[in-house]
């Protein structure tokens, strides 16, 4: 049998397991940010070229495009 819902024990319980987690420092999230950036330009850049090659191969192959 399921027992009755307390949202008073559930709040307290809430705020000792957030206690017990680890923050980052505004530093580490810095970091962070910049290499999730940085990785995701590297990403874009990657795919752009990727795309070109793909799409000049195609239009070779079908002699279509411009």
């Amino acid at each position: 049998m399921a027992s009755k819902f307390n949202p008073g024990q559930f709040i307290r319980e809430v705020r000792h397991e957030t206690s017990k987690v680890t923050w980052p420092s505004r530093r580490e999230t810095a970091i962070t940010t910049v290499m999730v950036l940085a990785f995701t330009a590297l990403a874009a850049i990657f795919l752009f070229l990727v795309d070109q090659v793909i799409s000049l191969g195609v239009s070779f192959i079908l002699g279509v495009g411009g």
